[in-house]
């Protein structure tokens, strides 16, 4: 292969939904000026639309949520049915955070690896050649992706945290609280009793413990010595 004859350079270009296996360039070949197309190995897509779809979702709910809590606050705190929705829905939007940006985290590092140019240099038939030299004058650009992933995880932080505050508005929490304080007034409220007197305990309401020792008794004689006369 002639370096006159043949353009060297090669450029990949390759996006969101990352279906790899789509993407396709041309590079030159050995036997005169005959290009090749070639085909990257892959596909992405599902992880990536996964995880897409949940922050769609999610901003659309969270949208939802705010108009509710600025202009309808008072319906929403009408009964437990609003406050247990937003609850569980937090719950699972939480879960699924996690898991998108899991499966998205894992997807993206198998895209560098597929889209790296030591890798796609193997699928070049002209690389092949020990005659030949191949190599990447730049690499991709990965920050915009990298800076998704970190979005992701943190979208997962913030939900999960706010889990707790909309806890707080269900029932659930109501109860619980109720029942944590109803023993402790109750408490508080039967164990008023008055103080215990032994004197003022009246078993028939005429007997009294606390008596006074010191009434005069009927026994006592009065008057002077006794004598004794023998009339005739």
């Amino acid at each position: 292969m002639e370096k006159a004859s043949s353009n060297l350079s090669i450029g990949i270009d390759f996006a969101y939904p990352f279906r790899l296996y789509q993407v396709s360039f041309e590079a030159p070949v050995c036997e005169g000026i005959r290009r090749e197309r070639v085909f990257l190995i892959g596909d992405y897509s599902s992880s990536a639309e996964f995880f897409v779809t949940i922050a769609v979702f999610a901003f659309l709910y969270s949208l939802v949520a705010t108009i509710v809590y600025i202009f309808f606050q008072n319906k929403y705190r009408e009964n437990n049915r609003g406050p247990l929705i937003d609850f569980i829905v937090t719950v699972v939007f939480s879960f699924m955070w996690l898991v998108s940006s899991s499966a998205w985290a894992k997807a993206l590092s198998d895209v560098k690896l597929a889209t790296d140019p030591d890798e796609v240099q193997l699928l070049i038939s002209a690389c092949k050649t020990q005659t030949n030299k191949c190599g990447s004058l730049h690499g991709a650009r990965w920050s915009g992706l990298n800076t998704s992933v970190a979005f992701g995880f943190l979208n997962f932080v913030l939900w999960a945290g706010n889990i707790w505050f909309v806890f707080k508005e269900t029932g659930w929490h109501k109860g619980a609280a109720r029942l944590a304080g109803g023993p402790s007034e109750k408490q508080a409220g039967t164990f008023t009793q008055e103080p215990y007197n032994q004197g003022s305990f009246d078993q028939t309401g005429s007997y009294n413990t606390q008596g006074n020792l010191g009434q005069p008794s009927e026994y006592s004689q009065v008057g002077g010595p006794t004598s004794y006369s023998n009339q005739m």
